[in-house]
């Protein structure tokens, strides 16, 4: 059970400092936060169990709701300044439209990190599991999504916010596409296609917006040249959002803008099981951050529901990110497991209610572990 996205092409350089113990970060975050983190938490601890080799060590911090109790803060500086002490970490999902006012003006514990961090890839496979439900057969694919501008008003300007309000009732909202880091999404996405299928689709609406986007297309293709064993392609955003629907399975690696990556990615996992199912890092040159693609589902919070395989991928994927920065292929064989766990668990009929099944948060994990390949 091998992992379908290497991640070799983020970590421009590796260290071969390989660390006796992985201080790694965990936030429950709100929610159903809890609940899945736990449930990850506890794959991985009888994963090293298991297999008695490297050693990762929780540092486990507030966020979210709990943070606002006890910091009033939902990203308090001491969880920032401990996080810089972390390998990586993983991050639960934020409810912030329900936070006070005023930390509703500041941006979400997420944005936080990501600026401070500098987390401008965010990778998203999607793929199907064997023993899952979905609507379409034969999906492998992963869409690399630039994520440090873009139209959301959280990461397209140094300071402040994008959005403002010149006079009453009218919105501006602008969107920002550069150069520099158009290219450097594009280097990832091309570098990722070289370990898969050699394919890359550009995705974006120059059309339209035909500057900032035909910057965007523009830049993308520019890098290609640099890749000539990687086939390219470009599609507006509202043909692939059709064709993934169609015919899913004839793409490999999508680099697009960060909206329109958030948006296809979500259409992209509902088409191989359910949105409970995403998977994603945002990952830089030095830090990486595991965090499902899903939200807070405060309406099933406390139920012991919640589809926990979105927040074990996104695991997976730091494991084998951390592997290959550090070098070692223990690290990258335990998120390989974890992998082969979750899909031996689908296999053997064992499904959150989410994928038809009736297996709650803790059950689902339980199997994971019986089923995890040593």
């Amino acid at each position: 059970f091998a992992l379908r996205t290497p991640l070799t092409y983020l970590n421009k350089e590796t260290d071969s400092t390989m660390p006796q113990t992985y201080t790694i970060g965990a936030l429950d975050g709100d929610g159903i936060g809890r609940e899945i983190v736990t449930a990850t938490l506890s794959v991985l601890d009888a994963l090293q169990k298991q297999r008695g080799t490297r050693t990762i060590e929780w540092v486990r911090l507030p966020m979210g709701h709990a943070a606002l109790e006890t910091h009033k803060s939902a990203m308090p500086a001491s969880v920032i300044q401990e996080l810089a002490r972390c390998h990586g970490w993983i991050m639960g999902p934020h409810d912030s439209v329900s936070y006070p006012p005023e930390e509703q003006k500041v941006l979400t514990p997420s944005a936080i990190l990501r600026k401070h961090f500098n987390l401008y890839a965010n990778i998203r496979p999607a793929r199907n599991l064997s023993g899952a439900q979905s609507l379409v057969r034969g999906v492998d694919l992963t869409i690399v999504r630039e994520n440090s501008e873009g139209f959301y008003a959280d990461r397209n300007m140094h300071r402040g916010s994008g959005e403002f309000e010149p006079v009453a009732g009218v919105v501006l909202a602008t969107g920002l596409v550069t150069e520099s880091a158009t290219e450097r999404i594009a280097h990832n996405a091309f570098r990722l296609a070289q370990t898969r299928r050699g394919y890359v689709s550009i995705v974006h609406k120059a059309n339209v917006l035909k500057m900032a986007h035909g910057l965007f297309r523009d830049s993308c293709y520019q890098i290609a040249k640099q890749y000539p064993d990687v086939r390219v392609d470009d599609y507006h955003v509202d043909a692939m959002a059709a064709l993934l629907v169609r015919r899913p399975a004839d793409f490999d690696v999508i680099v697009t803008t960060n909206m329109f990556g958030d948006i296809l990615s979500d259409l992209a996992t509902e088409l191989v099981g359910s949105l409970g199912m995403g998977g994603s890092i945002n990952a830089g040159d030095e830090q990486a951050m595991a965090q499902a693609v899903h939200g807070a589902a405060p309406d099933i919070a406390g139920q012991g529901i919640a589809n926990p395989i979105g927040m074990m991928q996104s695991a997976a994927l730091l494991l084998e990110w951390l592997g290959k920065k550090h070098q070692d292929e223990e690290l990258i064989a335990m998120g390989q497991a974890l992998v082969g766990g979750i899909e031996g668990a689908l296999s053997s009929g064992v499904c959150p209610p989410d994928l038809g099944g009736s297996s709650g948060t803790e059950a689902f994990a339980k199997a994971v572990i019986e089923r995890t390949p040593c």
